[in-house]
């Protein structure tokens, strides 16, 4: 979601974090690129502002996970805002990118937390949304 042309612009960064950002980035060719795969934190975190339907800024567990994923900002410092795994954001991702497999990092920072949440879905005047 901080990909400057498929992310929740203006709350975005300078580059392209899709996997076409290899390709302009890196100088590498589509061609070369066998099999994606998508790589993704266990729980969101955000540095700034923009939506973030999750978030646990001013909770215990928001507090935990920032402490225990040592979740800073790699250029300002800023503490980050977690919040629970958005699985929305997955699926958009995986339109984007087509990886056909996930690396979830992070896991270890979930130690200890009873009850794991996930946003399945949002919901706008009281009705569903699908993503």
């Amino acid at each position: 979601m901080l990909d400057v042309d498929y992310g929740t612009f203006p709350f975005v960064t300078s580059s392209n974090t899709t996997i076409g950002g290899v390709c302009t980035g890196l100088g590498v060719p589509p061609s070369a690129i066998e099999t994606p795969i998508g790589i993704m934190k266990a729980y969101t975190t955000r540095v700034g502002e923009g939506p973030f339907p999750t978030n646990l800024e001013g909770t215990p567990i928001g507090e935990q996970l920032q402490q225990v994923g040592h979740e800073y900002g790699a250029t300002t410092g800023r503490k980050r805002k977690c919040g629970w795994l958005d699985l929305n954001v997955i699926k958009y991702a995986n339109r984007i990118n087509g990886f056909s497999s996930l690396n979830i990092t992070k896991l270890d920072v979930l130690s200890g937390i009873p009850d794991i949440e996930v946003a399945t879905h949002y919901t706008l005047d009281g009705k569903k949304l699908d993503g």
